[in-house]
């Protein structure tokens, strides 16, 4: 099957808006000087963006991140692990950023997992772990287990239960999809962190303006088929999320963690839907944890 076959809706909606979007993640990346952009990986689905810091000698870790976020999002907390590992960074086609500016067509959860299969070995060549927030996790979690991934650290993850909604979602949500500003982006923002985390204007306004003024928004990924999840049962698998997560709290985890996975779920005490950027030194843990 062709690239061109597999590929469906647009992430962008113009070309213009491409290069506003792509041009701010290459400035955004361009200010880490230890930050090595990798060769571009062709892939079933599209080209695929790629980033190393080289760090220690512990397990690499690969970082998937969530919807609408990216490497120039998840560069900063993602260099603190580097005291103990190299940390990889990778763009999701179909996602604002640098990789394939089309999403997969069809069966989306399966193409992103035979995505990441194709991918994980042209970043490393020895058993890493894969950091996956959000929609990331569930990538990681339609991917097939292999010698390559030595655990998974699946944070504020989609793929094992429904997102949760609410009015409040709808209320700081269509205001930014119909007519995005910053301090409707700071609203969404906020909405989404704990309560430590929230911002007059949130360090990640002007980007969520950006997206909603340049980019047609995908929806969280719904639950992974019972195949899928099974297959990771008897791996090394983290699950964490944070105690005010409004997407996928504690509760709504716990049943379908230990169900599929085996597995408990870690709750990071104050962080909401956007742990990784409000408390890496926890993210660190974890990862630090699947490692020993």
């Amino acid at each position: 099957m062709t690239e061109a076959a597999i590929q469906g809706a647009r992430v962008y909606r113009s070309e213009a808006a491409e290069r506003l979007v792509r041009g701010w993640c290459e400035e955004r990346l361009a200010e880490f000087t230890d930050l090595e952009a990798l060769p571009r990986i062709s892939t079933a689905i599209g080209p695929t963006r790629a980033f190393r810091f080289e760090g220690g000698s512990g397990a690499p870790v690969v970082v998937l991140s969530g919807t609408n976020f990216n490497s120039a999002l998840s560069a900063s907390p993602a260099s603190d692990m580097t005291a103990e590992r190299d940390v990889l960074l990778v763009d999701l086609p179909g996602q604002p950023g640098l990789s394939c500016g089309k999403r997969p067509r069809g069966h989306r959860a399966r193409a992103y997992g035979a995505w990441f299969d194709e991918v994980l070995p042209e970043l490393v060549d020895r058993p890493a772990i894969v950091l996956g927030h959000s929609l990331g996790a569930a990538v990681a979690l339609a991917s097939r287990p292999c010698s390559l991934v030595k655990g998974l650290v699946l944070v504020n993850p989609a793929g094992l239960t429904p997102a949760a909604t609410s009015p409040e979602l709808m209320r700081v949500t269509l205001p930014w999809m119909i007519g995005p500003r910053e301090d409707k982006s700071t609203r969404l923002l906020n909405f989404m962190s704990g309560p430590s985390s929230r911002y007059p204007v949130h360090p990640f306004a002007h980007w969520m303006t950006m997206v909603g003024r340049y980019c047609r928004t995908s929806l969280a990924p719904g639950p992974l088929d019972t195949e899928s999840l099974l297959a990771w049962q008897e791996k090394n698998v983290t699950v964490a999320t944070g105690s005010d997560d409004v997407f996928f709290s504690p509760a709504r985890l716990h049943g379908p963690a230990r169900r599929f996975l085996n597995t408990g779920t870690h709750v990071l005490e104050g962080a909401g839907h956007l742990a990784p950027y409000e408390f890496p030194d926890k993210i660190r843990e974890l990862v630090c944890g699947a490692d020993s």
